[in-house]
C-alpha cells in the first residue's frame, strides 16, 4: 500500500496577496509546511499539488529546492487535482493539509497513516477537536475518483462535504485527546491578522527545526496576547444552499453512486 502526503498550494488569495511566501522566522510559509510534512514518517511521497497558471511558478520552484515532487492540475477544481497527482504516483491513500497550515498536527499525520495501513477498508479518516488549521485527513484514492466521478461542483476549494458522507463511504472521526483538544486559538492563513499571530509565534521559537504543536500551545497560553491578534476573523465556509444542494444531490443519486463507487473500487 503506497501513501502520499499532498499540499495543496495556491498563489491566488485576494484578501492577502501571495501569502504563501510569506516569511515565518527566516522561511517562508509553505516552507514551513513543506518542514511539517517532511516530519511525517510512513508516507512514501511529499507533492506540493499546484495549478498550471504562471502564478503559481514560484511553489514550484520551492518544492525543487526542498527535494519534494509537484504537480500542476486544474485552478479551481482542487479535487480533481489531488485526484490526477495521487493517480499519477500510484497513490492508494493521501493525507492531505492546505498550504495555509504551517502548524498542522504532525503526530495526528502518522496516527491516521497508522489508521489507514492497520484498517485500509477506511475511505476517509479526519480528526476534530484542534484548532482551525491543526486537523488533517486521509483518503482513499478511489474514494476520491468516486466523488470526482459523480460531483457537480467545480469550485470544490472547500471540499469536506462532498467527501464526508458516511452514507456512502466508511468514514472515521479521530477526536483529539485532552492535551491537544482547543477551540481557542486560530492557525490557518486567510487574511493579515492570521500572517501576524504566525509571525509572532514563530519569533518564539529557534528559526531552525520543527514546532511541535503541544509547544505552541504552551507559548500561547504564556503570550495569550498573540492569540488575540487573529481571534476576531472569521473562517470561511461554503453558503447553507450549496450544502444543501450536495446533501439533496447524495440523498437523490444515492443508488447510482453507490454502483459508480462498486465498480471504481473493483477496478
Amino acid at each position: 500500500m503506497k501513501i502520499g502526503f499532498l499540499i495543496t498550494a495556491r498563489l491566488k488569495s485576494s484578501r492577502l496577496r501571495l501569502k504563501l511566501l510569506k516569511q515565518l522566522n527566516g522561511y517562508s510559509v509553505i516552507e514551513r509546511v513543506i518542514q511539517r510534512a517532511q516530519k511525517v514518517e510512513e508516507c512514501d511521497d511529499i507533492v506540493l499539488c499546484t495549478s498550471q497558471s504562471n502564478q503559481d511558478l514560484p511553489l514550484l520552484r520551492i518544492a525543487q529546492k526542498n527535494d519534494i515532487y509537484y504537480f500542476n492540475g486544474s485552478s479551481e477544481d482542487v479535487l480533481q487535482r489531488m485526484l490526477d497527482a495521487a493517480e499519477l504516483f500510484n497513490m492508494d491513500y493521501i493525507i492531505g493539509i492546505t498550504a495555509d497550515n504551517p502548524l498542522f498536527s504532525i503526530y495526528h499525520a502518522n496516527l491516521i497513516s497508522d489508521m489507514i495501513r492497520t484498517d485500509p477498508s477506511l475511505d476517509f479518516i479526519y480528526t476534530t477537536g484542534m484548532p482551525i488549521g491543526v486537523n488533517i485527513y486521509g483518503i482513499k484514492t478511489k474514494a476520491l475518483k468516486t466523488v470526482c466521478t459523480i460531483k457537480e461542483e467545480i469550485d470544490t476549494e472547500i471540499w469536506g462535504y462532498l467527501v464526508n458522507r458516511p452514507e456512502i463511504f466508511n468514514v472515521k472521526e479521530v477526536p483529539a485527546t485532552d492535551e491537544y483538544i482547543s477551540n481557542e486559538y486560530r492557525m490557518t492563513l486567510d487574511e493579515i491578522d492570521d500572517y501576524k499571530f504566525f509571525a509572532k509565534l514563530y519569533k518564539e521559537f529557534p528559526k531552525e527545526g520543527v514546532i511541535e504543536l503541544l509547544d505552541a500551545y504552551e507559548v500561547l497560553q504564556e503570550l495569550p496576547e498573540i492569540a488575540t491578534i487573529n481571534a476576531h476573523v472569521l473562517q470561511k465556509d461554503l453558503d447553507i444552499e450549496v450544502k444543501q444542494r450536495i446533501a439533496l444531490f447524495y440523498e437523490q443519486n444515492k443508488e447510482k453512486i453507490l454502483n459508480i463507487k462498486e465498480d471504481i473500487y473493483r477496478s
